[in-house]
């Protein structure tokens, strides 16, 4: 690890907070997708029930 030496605090702290960002990111982009699956689905059982 290179030498940061009166900057180590803020390196490290925005690492930490972009790391925190792209995680929360990934979650809620997995949420989302969850969420949009679940209505698909829905919306697909009721079209397949209307037709038969």
């Amino acid at each position: 690890m290179p030498e940061l030496g009166k900057y180590a605090g803020a390196v490290m702290g925005s690492w930490g907070v972009t790391l925190l960002l792209i995680w929360g990111f990934v979650v809620l982009t997995w949420v989302q997708s969850r969420a949009a699956k679940a209505k698909l689905d829905a919306i697909e059982a009721r079209r397949k029930q209307a037709k038969e």
